[in-house]
């Protein structure tokens, strides 16, 4: 299939009109104005029947900050539907790059494998390194590749082992001299500073590079297939793929990565269709063009002190934007196969990783006006902050519309169904990309297959369902937290995760979650007087509040996780149908990521 437009009005790596893209985001524009339009007209419509004041002016404030990424949500799903099922050059509207994909061309130029570690388990990060290596093997291509091991770890004891197994890794091989080991004394820039530090050092040497965590795993075929793209299209800086959630041990993880695995397919082919030559970069399993990278992405330092100045944290989607004001586009390849990573194991892990985006996306304020990012890139950004600062709107809101519930049982000429049918609508919207996303699988019956029969596919659901309401009202008022401490000067260290699965003790638990109990307990008092109503159909968003200490504790058991797979609770297709490198990473030693 071929674009038949006047190349003037290609983008960088003439792979679509500009004009077309225009369109697509006209119609995106469109569809989120009107939907947003919407839902404050009638929140407004209904809360004027008693006048307004500042507690009214506060509830609309709240809902229309965290409100956007709920619209937009929902359209990015129902897109992504379909062009999925509704549409036969669904795909090739979204990745047309893809008829490159699958050649038989040889591989001209070399390509780096970075994997940036810092005082992460030398073991984990290793073995991953090693199937990697081995796939490529497989695909007649690997003289093309090389290994980069670059460390930032400060731990004696863990730099100790990451140099032994270097070392042993390196005596195994067939190609010794493609593998390298570097480790900075400085922790400079964090991990962007770390790929910057590759670039100074070694970028001349390569075309490409692909971009590892120290819990990423890709297989040879789809790093070819990935090389062979750039290679066709040299005004392509970034090709970021589908990154999924590698088999899980602890209910948590498993819960978590059923619910990502089912339904970041449609989404992300809804936001690849508008957002087109300026995609996400995540940065992790994804190849860049080094020599363009180095050009056009290195970070400044912010200025002032952290928590918002200083090193950029979320670096990614800032290099992404980079790349596009450079001249190259960024692009997602939205394929759930090949690429994986291992998801966080209990919540505090999530709340950890997410305080840490958070501080980062929060640095953007300071990004937003940079001159010359395109409008696309810079929506990103300011969406990028919206993400965080509709949390704490969410909590704010929720006491306004008890003392709001309070001066409602006084009117006796209130008109309740306009907020009951808001309410109903916006969970609807909000739960869109996951009903979206199991329905994606019912379609594909291929899909559906692959995890398992479709009765155990249901309960999963509604598990996952459960799962994520309670975990959204934890995330709210943990990271609402979080960005008070910011305003206080507190800064989030970049530390290793812990990507084994492990318990949550009670006392653990109870120290960090009982704000969020208490929180909850004074919510049900003030609320059941005035509205009980108000109370129990709330419960889906508020629930979480109350059972967050034993939420934490259960969902970290590693034996509830071993059940949870005997029982094919929480099932995805890499776990029943495993894929080689899985299956090869499963034999390196102790059974990490899967039950």
């Amino acid at each position: 299939m071929t674009n038949k437009t006047s190349s003037a009005n290609m983008g960088p790596a003439g792979l679509q009109s500009m004009g077309e893209i225009t369109k697509r985001r006209l119609l995106v524009l469109f569809l989120n104005s009107v939907t947003y339009i919407a839902f404050s007209a009638i929140l407004i419509i209904f809360l004027g029947q008693t006048g307004w004041g500042l507690l009214e002016t506060g509830i609309l404030i709240c809902f229309l900050l965290f409100l956007p990424w709920t619209v937009l949500g929902f359209w990015n799903a129902l897109i992504g539907l379909y062009l999925l099922h509704g549409s036969k050059s669904g795909l090739y509207q979204v990745a047309p790059y893809l008829v490159e994909a699958d050649t038989d061309k040889p591989l001209r130029l070399k390509t780096a494998i970075v994997m940036t570690l810092r005082n992460e388990d030398p073991a984990r990060a290793f073995a991953r390194l090693h199937v990697i290596y081995e796939s490529l093997e497989l695909t007649g291509e690997a003289s093309q590749f090389a290994f980069f091991v670059l460390s930032d770890s400060d731990n004696s004891d863990i730099v100790a082992r990451e140099q032994a197994l270097f070392t042993a890794w390196k005596g195994i091989v067939s190609r010794p001299d493609s593998l390298n080991y570097r480790r900075r004394l400085q922790n400079t820039g964090f991990k962007a500073g770390n790929i910057v530090d590759f670039c100074e050092r070694w970028g001349h040497e390569y075309a490409y590079m692909l971009t590892l965590d120290a819990d990423s795993l890709m297989d040879g075929p789809t790093i070819v297939r990935m090389v062979r793209i750039l290679q066709a299209y040299p005004k392509l800086g970034i090709l970021q793929s589908l990154v999924v959630g590698a088999p899980a041990r602890s209910p948590f993880a498993r819960l978590f990565q059923f619910g990502m695995r089912a339904g970041m397919r449609a989404y992300t082919m809804g936001q690849a269709w508008w957002t087109a030559d300026c995609g996400p970069y995540w940065g992790h399993n994804a190849m860049v063009r080094v020599a363009a990278f180095s050009e056009h992405c290195h970070l400044p330092e912010l200025s002032g002190r952290a928590p918002f100045g200083g090193a950029i944290l979320s670096h990614d989607q800032v290099e992404a934007a980079l790349m596009r004001k450079g001249g190259y586009e960024v692009r997602v390849l939205p394929l759930e196969t090949g690429s994986y990573e291992d998801n966080p194991t209990n919540v505090i892990e999530f709340l950890r990783r997410d305080a840490r985006w958070c501080q980062g996306n929060l640095q953007y304020f300071k990004l937003v006006l940079w001159e010359g990012l395109l409008p696309v890139s810079r929506f990103q950004l300011i969406w990028a902050i919206l993400m965080f600062l509709g949390l704490p709107a969410f909590v704010v809101i929720q006491p306004l519309i008890v003392l709001k519930a309070i001066q409602w049982q006084y009117e006796t000429d209130l008109v309740i169904w306009p907020l009951g049918a808001l309410y109903a609508a916006f969970l609807l919207a909000s739960l869109a990309p996951k009903f979206v996303g199991y329905l994606d699988v019912f379609l594909s019956h291929d899909l559906l297959r692959h995890y398992g029969d479709r009765s155990r596919f249901l309960l999963s659901v509604m598990s996952e369902l459960a799962f994520s309401f309670l975990l959204g009202a934890i995330t709210t008022v943990s990271t609402s937290v979080f960005m008070a401490s910011l305003l206080i000067g507190k800064s989030q260290k970049w530390i290793a995760q812990s990507r084994d699965a492990g318990r949550v003790h009670l006392f653990e638990a109870v120290w960090r979650f009982w704000p969020h109990t208490l929180f909850g307990l004074a919510l049900f008092f003030y609320a059941w007087p005035a509205s009980p109503l108000l109370v129990i159909v709330s419960l889906p968003l508020t629930l979480g509040f109350l059972l967050a200490i034993p939420f934490a504790v259960i969902t970290a058991q590693p034996e509830w996780g071993s059940k949870m797979r005997k029982s094919g609770l929480g099932s995805i297709p890499e776990e029943i149908d495993p894929p080689q490198v899985l299956e090869a990473l499963s034999l390196l030693g102790p059974d990490r990521h899967r039950a």
